[in-house]
């Protein structure tokens, strides 16, 4: 249940207030002035705030502004015996909820006050919701120019460009979520949010609460209206991972809605309408669901529009070490590298965790290791000796690279990785140094050793 405390010098008013509050269910607290209010309000836990104008020490316009400042969240209702407009468009400049006039009026006031708890919960829920919109990563963090990676970037490029709904399919920690973040970073709705929801983390029972939200008073605890997701995603993206986990019930709603574009709140009787773009992602074989009855064959067609699946790392090795110098050179972190046999060695390596696997790797190297650059055989002491898999599921580099002796094959993983660079950044050497964090007369004298020529 709410706090609500309240800040008046007047004994019977902060006695009076008090009782009708606990009547009502709340916890309240009480202070004499705005002093001692400030110092409760630091302690935490109070979620509405009653402040009279005319107080000792500190007047009430001066803490409602000091409130704003300090603790943003909280709502504020001021009360006041010789209130006049100016006053009450004063208060409500400085973020006031209500100005009430006394003598008090109860059921003005359980009124004010439920109103003001319940818009301070929806913005409690939207300050989380945007927290859930993180800025999409640059499109170089796609890592990679193996030729699976570069057919699923390409598609992906395309499908960016328009509305179509997009399904991602790959194994486990192949990037499913990070490609689902490009196509919104090159869309035209890169502007608007980015929503992601793991829809095998929600219970059966709170699945249509989050994609559609709910009134206040729906069920047992639904002290006030939350909007869903596909309300916090209008004009931008609902990223919905694990789709396949869904059960039938939830894939019928969520197909409707699909349709339609429009939906009530569980509780609601206001018909929602959102223009938003679902991308979708699953580990499973969607086709398999399909015909064994657990995935709705309209909804895979729905979804699937442009289907593009994620290679595994096992598909393509020659991106690997290009991966461990992304992840042991990221911001923020000790840049470690690695000498050209424990490039080559991690590339030979079986990686069944995929790129999140990699990562974890990287990071123990990073944390375990103190040899600058660090050598192959610290990596097998540190990740353990390769484990033996089938022969059909060991990555295997292509052949241009086993043909090769060690420092060959290093420079053509640098000179695949810079000549990729230089075209992404139209052979602007200046900017492409930047890019990659080096000086442009390192980069021109790699760029001279390595003999990258510039693309008819």
């Amino acid at each position: 249940m709410a706090t609500i405390l309240i800040i008046d010098d007047e004994p019977g008013i902060r006695s009076a207030v008090r009782g009708i509050l606990e009547d009502e269910g709340y916890n309240a607290l009480v202070a004499e002035d705005a002093v001692i209010g400030l110092e409760l309000l630091g302690r935490g836990g109070i979620d509405l705030v009653l402040l009279d104008v005319w107080l000792p020490r500190m007047g009430g316009l001066d803490a409602l502004e000091e409130i704003g400042k300090a603790h943003p969240g909280v709502a504020v209702i001021v009360i006041s015996g010789h209130g006049n407009v100016e006053m009450a468009v004063k208060a409500t400049k400085l973020g006031a909820y209500d100005f009430i006039e006394k003598p008090l009026s109860i059921e003005r006031l359980l009124t004010s006050t439920r109103n003001a708890l319940e818009a301070s919960e929806l913005r409690k829920e939207n300050h989380k919701l945007k927290r859930l919109v993180k800025a999409p990563p640059p499109a170089e963090e796609l890592v990679g120019f193996s030729r699976p990676m570069n057919e699923a970037r390409n598609l992906a490029l395309q499908a960016a460009a328009t509305e179509a709904r997009v399904l991602i399919t790959g194994e486990n920690g192949t990037g499913k979520e990070l490609l689902a973040r490009f196509i919104h970073e090159k869309s035209p709705r890169s502007n608007g949010p980015f929503i992601a929801l793991n829809c095998a983390a929600i219970p059966e029972g709170l699945v249509e609460s989050e994609l559609f939200g709910h009134e206040k008073g729906a069920f047992t605890d639904a002290h006030a209206r939350r909007i869903g997701r596909f309300e916090a995603a209008d004009r931008g993206t609902l990223f919905l991972d694990e789709v396949a986990d869904l059960s039938l019930a939830a894939q019928a709603k969520l197909l409707r809605v699909l349709q339609e574009m429009r939906f009530e709140r569980i509780g609601g009787m206001e018909t929602v309408a959102v223009d938003v773009r679902v991308l979708a992602a699953t580990n499973k074989d969607v086709r398999a669901e399909v015909a064994s009855g657990r995935f709705r064959e309209d909804l895979y067609f729905r979804l699937a529009v442009i289907p593009i699946r994620l290679p595994s790392l096992a598909e393509r090795p020659e991106d690997i070490p290009e991966l461990c110098a992304r992840f042991l050179s990221e911001p923020g972190k000790e840049i470690r590298s690695l000498s050209p046999e424990a490039a080559l060695a991690l590339a030979a390596r079986s990686w069944p965790g995929n790129v999140r696997e990699l990562r974890n790797a990287m990071e123990r190297l990073r944390v375990l290791s103190s040899e600058e650059p660090i050598q192959a055989a610290t990596v097998e002491r540190i990740l353990g000796p390769q484990v033996q898999v089938a022969a059909g599921d060991k990555p295997k580099l292509p052949s241009r690279f086993l043909a090769l002796g060690l420092q060959d094959a290093k420079e053509l993983f640098e000179r695949d990785y810079l000549a990729q660079k230089l075209k992404d950044c139209d052979y602007n050497v200046s900017r492409t140094a930047e890019l990659i964090g080096v000086y442009p007369s390192g980069l021109h004298a790699k760029i001279k050793k390595l003999g990258i020529e510039q693309e008819k």
